[in-house]
């Protein structure tokens, strides 16, 4: 049983100001004892606990298997942490694959990496990551950067809205300015809109995709609209009102594109449009990820699509939210036999993405339809509890939506996949804590009512230190009743019940 118990400690200072870190090194040590290491990166298994202690934020919950999936998450993180000549960088893969590049280096799930290494306390790691892929990758023999799409400038910048470091932003504006004209030359038609193969969206073989045909896909427009977004704040950042500009009238044009193209009236659902023209009629979970960008409007019509995601003919298995609809004729059709299937199994990048999604919609927008935090929450917990193979905590890279089976099985490289995020999605979108460019603490907790008591401590957050709590009774943590958020150990917010909260120069 990989069950965890709670230890705590108050300390002063920078430090964490509740939670003591007993709880990570009883989970550390359960994760050690029963991994093999085939693989040692730059931080090795006995080296895990001190690492992790230094970086990472600790948690802690009423749900057991939350909070050591949680920690679990970190631990993995960790071991794809490699240090080369050229910088550290994060592998995706434990073990070497054909289609990678330098340094078993794959970009397809790049922006999930930056999302969950945004909290780390030490920047290095992804600073490095980011320079590797911008300046290191375009010079080798094949470079890789291009072969898979990406929400990078999305990803830097959220990451920005943590440590607010502006020079680095400035060191690296022109870098992905020119990095988003490269996607305009390759992968934009006449329209506005982009086209890319399932393939290159790391989501073959799916029902609606092809490896030859240029279909305009929910994915590539729905990050290149992200990344335009994210690269005109970052040019107002540094006072470039030309680049600034520029991006923010590309990304009003690629939504109303989107809107206009991609949203199917009939199925209610955003869609891939066929190179030849048509709707490839299959509702799949990649129709959610607009709202990962905030791209639709905030109109019931929009938001009906979500019904989709609790409906069991929809996208709700056993398991996890499925990648297509159930009801779909070619659901689970398309086994390539080379080990891919994205025609309905579940893959933690799209529960990632559709989870990260929901929280949007539930906190940005009034239109909800059937969807609630309590829904939120099942979906989290359900992946969660899907973290497992033959009763022991485990990461692969997908599964059967009735059995919970990881269809690669034990395959060496599928251990650790890191192709998806968890502790930001604990961060952010469950407790709440949305990073800004000014100086407003603001958190939107989606935490369930049940919940008596939560602690998130030791987040590094634009330069302090913070621990967000809540306590019923006051007697759990000892801080004294109700929702609480603290600063390098001084108290900025108090409030009788846990709900949304925001202060001013915190």
């Amino acid at each position: 049983m990989w069950l965890i118990g709670l230890l705590q400690s108050a300390v002063c200072g920078a430090q964490p100001a509740v939670l003591s870190t007993a709880q990570l090194k009883s989970s550390v040590t359960y994760f050690n004892s029963i991994d093999e290491e085939a693989v040692k990166n730059y931080v090795p298994n006995d080296q895990s606990f001190n690492w992790l202690s230094e970086n990472i934020p600790l948690f802690d919950c009423p749900d057991s298997t939350l909070q050591t999936v949680y920690y679990y998450r970190w631990w993995a993180f960790r071991k794809h942490l490699k240090e080369t000549p050229e910088g550290f960088l994060f592998t995706e893969f434990i073990t070497k694959v054909n289609h990678a590049g330098k340094y078993n280096a794959v970009s397809s799930a790049l922006s999930h990496h930056i999302y969950e290494g945004r909290w780390l306390h030490d920047p290095q790691y992804i600073d490095d990551y980011i320079a590797f892929w911008l300046y290191v990758d375009p010079k080798h023999t094949a470079p890789r950067f291009h072969a898979f799409s990406s929400w990078v400038d999305d990803a830097v910048y959220n990451r920005f809205l943590v440590n607010l470091d502006k020079p680095f932003i400035q060191k690296n504006l022109a870098a992905l300015d020119a990095d988003y004209r490269k996607w305009q030359q390759e992968k934009q038609v006449a329209s506005g809109l982009f086209w890319q193969f399932d393939v290159r969206d790391a989501m073959e073989e799916s029902i609606s995709g092809s490896r030859k045909e240029k279909n305009r896909r929910p994915t590539i427009n729905s990050y290149m609209y992200g990344n335009a977004k994210a690269l005109a704040e970052m040019a107002a950042l540094v006072k470039n009102d030309t680049l600034k500009n520029r991006y923010q009238k590309l990304a009003t044009e690629l939504k109303k594109r989107t809107l206009d193209s991609l949203w199917n009236e009939d199925d209610h659902f955003f869609e891939v449009k066929s190179e030849k023209g048509g709707f490839a009629n299959a509702r799949e979970a990649i129709g959610f990820i607009p709202w990962y960008f905030n791209l639709p409007d905030d109109k019931p019509a929009y938001a009906r699509q979500w019904d989709q995601l609790t409906d069991t003919t929809g996208f709700s298995a056993p398991w996890g939210i499925t990648t297509a609809e159930r009801r779909h004729p070619l659901f689970r059709t398309h086994g390539s036999g080379h080990g891919c299937e994205w025609d309905g199994p579940v893959w933690p990048f799209a529960t990632t993405q559709t989870l990260k999604g929901l929280s949007n919609l539930l906190t940005n927008y009034r239109h909800h339809a059937s969807m609630t935090k309590a829904v939120f929450y099942d979906e989290l917990l359900k992946y969660a509890h899907s973290h497992t193979m033959n009763g022991t905590i485990y990461l692969g890279e997908y599964q059967d939506e009735k059995t919970g089976e990881w269809l690669k099985g034990d395959n060496p490289r599928s251990k650790f996949y890191n192709h998806s995020g968890f502790a930001d999605l604990i961060i952010n979108d469950l407790i709440g804590l949305k990073p800004r460019a000014d100086d407003v603490l603001d958190i939107q907790p989606l935490v369930p009512d049940q919940w008596e008591w939560f602690c998130l401590d030791n987040v590094k957050y634009h330069g302090k230190i913070l621990t967000i709590l809540y306590d019923k009774t006051g007697k759990h943590y000892g801080k004294g009743k109700g929702f609480r958020v603290f600063a390098n150990g001084k108290e900025v917010i108090r409030a009788g019940k846990v709900e949304p909260v925001s202060v001013k120069r915190f």
